[in-house]
Formats: structure tokens, C-alpha cells, sequence
């Protein structure tokens, strides 16, 4: 798979943080943030630019800001002119603190952005690290379907026509809710994946001979979800008699996406086989794995148990 580099726009930070805007640069809205790492520069504010990434954001709080206060305004000048320098995507101060004029003259000089928060820099550099990992996290789209189940995150995957959207509404009917239909956008988040619709057809279904119906509309706001961990793939397909599926569950079997391993099981399907009721037990199926209990291997067990009990007394 490609590497792809994702971006959000400077704007998406200020108005997702409500960022007062000190001094804006020359379409500093549009600028990209491709880094989702935040640097203070309290080294490079000394004149120490060794390892120095200028894509990433800077973060002034109370530590420089007490520093800069003892320079005389000829070195915090100095120190501003070196660090605009460098083009940075801006720069932002915590704690309401009032900007140095050296700082306005060298980011006037350099074209620089200056912007404000009123949060403490520790809280406000946690969440600007979140939304940055959040925002631009590697990510894929699937052909299928996501719901939760127990909560449980699901992937149907499959052929198209295999039934999919079909058992989704049985599902949903049966209390459980959608988080999307036919295009599931997937972000890793650390080791573990996130699932969303994309906006456009987001709570919407797909059910051929009746159309694209609303979830939300239809069954109410408690049958669907924004987003969701994936925790399960299930890919459906159609039954083979030639294929000898898995009727014990011992061996595990995984799916990697996103360089992330997911538990995957394989459902055929054929007439009179219920897939709702069999998707949801295999949901609370991996949940219990989750909590430590396996049955598959529980029975094996017992299994093992009755042979040795069998074999011993035939030795008596």
C-alpha cells in the first residue's frame, strides 16, 4: 500500500480551539499541518536548532515566557529573528500571555503566525497532540459494513450482493446500531482502528429493491453511531461444498490492516442460515476471548479430559 502524507489546514486548529489570532501570515488559514508532534522551543529560543523540524507547531508557555523575560530586548529580538527564520506553521502562546514586541517585529519581518490560547500550555498541548494524531492518522476505505454489536465493533465484509446490508437492517431492528454502510473509512489510532462513514452517506443504507433508506430517521438516534473500534472482521461469502470450514473455533485467524492485526472469522452463507443471530453470537463470542474465556478451547479441553479418563481405565 502507498504511503500517503495527510494534512489539516491551520484553520481547523483555530476554530477547533478557539484560537485568538495574534498576527496571521499570508493565507495562514490554508497553511497544512503535516506533523502531529508539538515542539516548545525553549532550546532553539537559546540558539540551539540541532534536530529542529520547522513543520511542526510551537508552543510558547510560562517556562520560555520566563526565560525570554530575562533577555534584553536585543537578544529575545536575536532569539525571535532566528526562530521566525525558519518557516514554521506558527506559533502558539498559552496561558494568555501578552506577546513580546520583539516577537511581533520578527514575525512581521518573517511573515509569521502568532496565536493565543487562554488553557494552560500542559492541558492545551495534550489536546492539540490528540486532535493532530486524530486528524492525521494513516488511513483506508473498506468496502462493507460497520455496526456495534454488544459493544462490539464489527466488519462485514464480502461480495456485493452477498447480503450485507440486508443483515445490517436485521441487525439494527434487533437493537443494535450502524456506523456505516458500503464505504467504512478506517483510522489507526495507536494499535487499534477507528471506523467511520464518510459525511455524505453517513446513517444511510443501501437495500436493493427498496433503495437507500435513513437509519436515523427511520429507527431513531440510539440505532446509529458516529464511529467505532473495530474489533472483529466477519467476511461473508457463499457456501462451498467443496470448503471445509472451521467448526470448532480453536484456531485464531487475523486480518492485518493498517499494518493492526483484527480477529477475523469466515461466515458462509446460504438460505436458512440466520446471519443476525450468528454475527451476534459471534460478537459476544470475541468479547468473552477479550475477557479470558474460551470456549473453543474449554471444550478441547474436556475433549482431552475424556480420553485420558477412557484410556486409563482401559490400563486398570
Amino acid at each position: 500500500m502507498e504511503s500517503i502524507t495527510y494534512s489539516v489546514k491551520l484553520k481547523s486548529l483555530v476554530e477547533e480551539f478557539k484560537l485568538e489570532v495574534l498576527r496571521g501570515g499570508a493565507q495562514y488559514e490554508d497553511i497544512p499541518i503535516v506533523l502531529e508532534d508539538v515542539n516548545r522551543p525553549g532550546l532553539p529560543l537559546t540558539g540551539f536548532f540541532e534536530h529542529f523540524d520547522p513543520q511542526r507547531i510551537e508552543l510558547l508557555g510560562l517556562v520560555e515566557y520566563t526565560y525570554l523575560h530575562g533577555l534584553s530586548p536585543q537578544e529575545r529580538r536575536a532569539a525571535f529573528d532566528k526562530l521566525f527564520s525558519y518557516d514554521i506553521p506558527a506559533l502558539i502562546i498559552t496561558r494568555s500571555l501578552e506577546p513580546y514586541p520583539e516577537c511581533i517585529e520578527m514575525a512581521e519581518k518573517y511573515d509569521r503566525t502568532i496565536l493565543r490560547t487562554s488553557e494552560t500550555t500542559s492541558a492545551f498541548m495534550s489536546a492539540l497532540i490528540g486532535f493532530l494524531n486524530h486528524s492525521l492518522a494513516p488511513r483506508i476505505t473498506r468496502h462493507g459494513v460497520l455496526l456495534e454489536i454488544y459493544g462490539e465493533g464489527v466488519l462485514l465484509l464480502g461480495e456485493s450482493g452477498i447480503g450485507k446490508s440486508e443483515t445490517a437492517i436485521e441487525l439494527v431492528k434487533r437493537g443494535h446500531r450502524l456506523i456505516a454502510d458500503d464505504a467504512v473509512e478506517i483510522k489507526r489510532a495507536g494499535n487499534r482502528l477507528q471506523g467511520t462513514a464518510p459525511v455524505l452517506i453517513r446513517h444511510y443504507i443501501e437495500l436493493r429493491g427498496i433503495g437507500v433508506v435513513d437509519v436515523r430517521q427511520l429507527f431513531g438516534m440510539g440505532a446509529v453511531k458516529e464511529q467505532q473500534e473495530i474489533d472483529l472482521i466477519i467476511n461473508l461469502e457463499q457456501w462451498r461444498n467443496d470448503k471445509v470450514y472451521d467448526r470448532l473455533g480453536a484456531e485464531s485467524f487475523y486480518t492485518e490492516v493498517l499494518d493492526v492485526k483484527i480477529p477475523t472469522l469466515t461466515v458462509p452463507v446460504q438460505p436458512g442460515r440466520n446471519l443476525a443471530v450468528i454475527i451476534e453470537v459471534a460478537a459476544m463470542n470475541n468479547r468473552q476471548k477479550k475477557m479470558g474465556y474460551n470456549a473453543a478451547l474449554e471444550f478441547t479441553q474436556q475433549i482431552n479430559e475424556h480420553f485420558d479418563r477412557a484410556l486409563n481405565q482401559q490400563d486398570l
